[in-house]
């Protein structure tokens, strides 16, 4: 499947952001260029809450979509789709509890990042990781593909944790 980015207007409700007095999307270049990233435009404890996931909508796998459980993902409709991976995440993605909240101290300007797999069991769309954290994976595939030492050093949906017992027993 060839990487694709969804139109802006299809994730931007309105074609407005969603959450302009908490974070905005920064772009560098075309879309098709992979360049765009959510930074926060005011400072967030850690621990708090940066979102609340509403208006979710449930739809098939793919580059845009996260996984909320065993085998549902959803669209998130909103700016929050342009989080990037990364693995010291700035945030996790908890769609447990249907909010995301942060993992340390954010800064405004601060770019909000989780980790993919935390969510995401085997991913539509697989790709090299650059962000040079010591916990690096290297290729975000999915928890699927990554051993319980390695997941045990991140934050975890239930689902993922489920799915990871089910895998090693």
């Amino acid at each position: 499947m060839p990487n694709t980015v969804p139109e802006v207007s299809n994730i931007i409700v309105s074609g407005k952001p969603t959450h302009p007095n908490d974070f905005k999307v920064v772009t560098n270049g075309p879309p098709e260029s992979f360049s765009s990233k959510l930074c926060a435009v005011r400072a967030f404890p850690k621990g708090s809450t940066i979102a609340r996931l509403e208006g979710l909508t449930p739809g098939p796998k793919r580059y845009s979509t996260v996984q909320v459980s065993k085998s549902k993902h959803i669209e998130l409709n909103s700016d929050l789709v342009f989080m990037n991976h990364s693995c010291d995440p700035s945030t996790h993605m908890n769609v447990d509890s249907a909010r995301v909240t942060a993992t340390r101290d954010i800064a405004a300007g601060d770019e909000l990042t989780f980790f993919y797999p935390s969510t995401e069991w085997d991913m539509a769309q697989p790709f090299a990781c650059w962000c040079g954290s010591p916990k690096c994976i290297e290729t975000v595939q999915g928890a699927r593909h990554l051993s319980a030492d390695i997941l045990n050093q991140f934050e975890l949906c239930q689902h993922i944790r489920e799915l990871i017992e089910m895998r090693d027993a």
